[in-house]
Formats: structure tokens, C-alpha cells, sequence
């Protein structure tokens, strides 16, 4: 067992009460039944100042100040659904049935630019939780998660606008990222329950970089079109 796995289970909490067969927790991510070929879709914005944004008519969402990421918008496979930032049209996107998908918002030539990035291949063990990483920290060629300020690596040589998974026990834990040989950000995620997707989002530049969390999760089912 190495440094990170014994790290991990010493520090997992987990509640043998909880009615982790009946999808519980992992029913806040995927909602309620969408009909097969739907997908999901989501933004995340690493820019030092907020948007709002919606997509494909779900609700509006602030993004940039109090989350990175919203959350995942319910649409159809392979049928074009519309982004808008700010109130205005972003782009007309498609994305292929039964996925997930985080749009990163960047700038290019003074407009909004999306860079799609595959979330599909999630967890689905209702006893575990999923970690997810996402390197959008501006000149950072590989980032890299430690659990806590240690050597115990969860995630090594991420690249730019990619994202990194693994399962996990329920825990609470503190992380620290870096890019490089450059500073190190940290952040405490709270106790997460059977079941939950964890998002770390690593923004800010390779040399400033910033480290935020969030938990997962859906737009009720029915409030996209």
C-alpha cells in the first residue's frame, strides 16, 4: 500500500448507515432519468472575473466568484444547444449522447472562446467518491496534486485544459497544487459522502496559481429543453 492509499483510508469516513444501495448521493449528480441519449454539460470559468452564464435554457448561473464550474445542464445528444455568457450567444454547440462535458470559457481576440473537456467515465461504485482535477491554470505545462503539503501524489503531469480522475473513500482532506517547481496552492475539501464527484479546479498562472473545490452536480431534469 503506498503513502496516499494508506493516507486515504486512515482518513475516510464512512456511515454504514447510509442507504448507499438506493443511489442516495450519486442520485444529486445524475438526476432524475433523463431519456438514454441525453448528456451533460457544464461551464467552468477560470478568468479572474465573473460571467453569467446559462445553457441551453437551464437556469442562469454566476460563475468565476463563488464556483468555477456550474452546474451540469441536461441535453440532447448530437442536437445543437446554444451557450450564452453574459446574455449574449457564446456559441452553438453539439456533443455526443451519454456524456459529460465541462466548457472552459477563455478569451481569445477580445471574444469568449470554449475549450470542451470529456468528463464522461465517471465513478459509479455508490461506496466510493470520485476526485477530479482539472488543470486551466494559465502557462502550466503539467500540474500536479499532493495530498496535503507531503510527497503523497495523487495526480503527476496533468496537462493544459485537461482533467484528471480517480476513485476515492469518502474523506475530508487537504490538497496543495503546484505547476512546476513554482508555489503552491492549497485547499481543504470537506467530508464527502458515498457517492459524490469532487471537482478541483487549478486556475490562476503557473506562477500564482490558485486551487478551488466544489461538488458536483445536475439542473433538475425538465428545466432544459
Amino acid at each position: 500500500m503506498n503513502k496516499l492509499q494508506h493516507a486515504l483510508i486512515a482518513a475516510a469516513v464512512v456511515s454504514l448507515s447510509l442507504p448507499v444501495a438506493a443511489e442516495g448521493v450519486l442520485a444529486q449528480l445524475y438526476a432524475a432519468r433523463p431519456p438514454a441519449g441525453s448528456s451533460f454539460v457544464r461551464l467552468a470559468n477560470p478568468l479572474p472575473t465573473a460571467v453569467a452564464t446559462q445553457v441551453a435554457g437551464a437556469s442562469k448561473q454566476s460563475l468565476g466568484r463563488s464556483a468555477v464550474a456550474g452546474r451540469y445542464a441536461i441535453v440532447q445528444g448530437n442536437r445543437p444547444f446554444e451557450v450564452r455568457i453574459d446574455g449574449k450567444l457564446a456559441a452553438t454547440l453539439s456533443v455526443k449522447p451519454d456524456t459529460f462535458n465541462t466548457l472552459v470559457i477563455g478569451k481569445q481576440g477580445g471574444r469568449y472562446a470554449l475549450t470542451a473537456i470529456d468528463d464522461s467515465g465517471g465513478n459509479q461504485d455508490a461506496l466510493k467518491s470520485e476526485l477530479r482535477f482539472y488543470n486551466l491554470a494559465g502557462a502550466c505545462a503539467g500540474a500536479r496534486l499532493r495530498l496535503g503539503s507531503g510527497d503523497a501524489t495523487v495526480f503527476d503531469a496533468v496537462a493544459p485544459s485537461t482533467a484528471a480522475a480517480r476513485t476515492v473513500n469518502p474523506v475530508a482532506a487537504t490538497f496543495s497544487a503546484s505547476c512546476g517547481k513554482g508555489p503552491a496552492a492549497h485547499w481543504s475539501m470537506p467530508a464527502t459522502q458515498p457517492g459524490d464527484h469532487y471537482s478541483l479546479f487549478l486556475t490562476g498562472t503557473a506562477a500564482a496559481p490558485v486551487l478551488r473545490g466544489q461538488l458536483s452536480a445536475t439542473e433538475p431534469y425538465g428545466k432544459a429543453p
